[in-house]
């Protein structure tokens, strides 16, 4: 599963060779675990043979005992050296250099996606998953529910569509209208943004804002039950702003927007969900392709029913 969380103009690293690089960290951990408990044991064990050995013949002769207990230290000792844990990552899978470039790598990912990560908020909201995803992948409700917190912003054009195995991207052009806007601090009056549905669970907006910087917000809806469910919401940016500041103003935007969603999702909770499920009645208004791309993928009875029970079995 490919996520462009990282992505923010060409600075986040894809999401896949991040993974990759914490699984290469990870068992060159255990494997140095392992080797040094191996090594340990090797003075351990040639202790225990050597004391057994000089008990044993001190008295000059050996009784039966002596010599199984002498046996029996030796035989582990040996057993011992034939455990030599197997290296499960090393020199034979990449060349020095191109091993010691990809650790260096996996370093330098971790630093930037550290830094470029404002903030995180958490949500247990008392309404179904289905009005959330239904809520983050319709478009029309940036210019009807939002209408306060982005001044009137207005969707005039969607620039692409495209599908993939487990979700989708839209493309669609925002202007701000009015030129008090605050939006404009940071992002032009015109630009484009992208909508991505990742998994059923995970939906991307990314926002261009002033010199090829972008803000990538990360929700993540997983259902608890039929009228319960988690969000979260994570905000990456490589804005060359304080951070502090920029953290405070995110946050504040953050809550602003969950507080206007808070009535709609209300309402949405009220109706019929599995209207909402329903292909041949979902909206073939271009601002709806996305969530319509969800019903595709999930949108049947058996696929509704197997999202629920795949969270609560995880």
């Amino acid at each position: 599963m490919s996520i462009n969380c990282l992505k923010v103009n060409d600075k986040f690293s894809a999401t896949q060779d991040s993974k990759i690089s914490n699984i290469v960290e990870i068992a060159l951990f255990i494997d140095k675990i392992k080797s040094n408990i191996w090594l340990f044991g090797i003075p351990s064990w040639l202790f225990g043979v050597t004391d057994r050995s000089i008990a044993a013949f001190a008295n000059g002769s050996l009784s039966a005992i002596e010599i199984f207990q002498l046996f029996t230290a030796s035989f582990f000792f040996v057993s011992w050296l034939y455990l030599k844990p197997e290296e499960s990552f090393n020199s034979n899978d990449l060349g020095p250099s191109q091993y010691q470039e990809y650790l260096d790598r996996t370093q330098a990912n971790k630093l930037q996606l550290r830094k470029l990560h404002m903030i995180s908020q958490e949500y247990i909201l008392p309404f179904p998953y289905i009005c959330q995803i239904y809520h983050l992948l319709n478009l029309k409700h940036l210019e009807t529910v939002h209408r306060f917190s982005l001044n009137n912003l207005k969707i005039i054009n969607i620039s692409q569509f495209q599908t993939t195995n487990v979700g989708g991207k839209i493309t669609f052009q925002t202007i701000l209208d009015s030129p008090a806007n605050p939006l404009r601090i940071w992002r032009q009056p015109t630009v484009e943004v992208d909508l991505i549905l990742h998994t059923p669970y995970t939906v991307e907006l990314s926002i261009p804002v002033y010199n090829n910087k972008r803000i990538i917000v990360i929700f993540h809806a997983f259902p608890l039950n039929d009228s319960e469910h988690h969000f979260f919401i994570d905000i990456y940016s490589d804005l060359e702003w304080p951070k502090p500041l920029l953290q405070i103003i995110l946050h504040f935007a953050s809550c602003l927007t969950l507080f206007e969603d808070l009535p709609y999702l209300r309402a949405l909770g009220e109706k019929n969900i599995g209207r909402l499920f329903n292909l041949s009645r979902t909206s073939n208004h271009e601002t709806a392709l996305l969530f319509k791309r969800f019903v595709e993928l999930y949108g049947s009875s058996g696929e509704a029913t197997k999202l629920l029970e795949g969270r609560e079995e995880s």
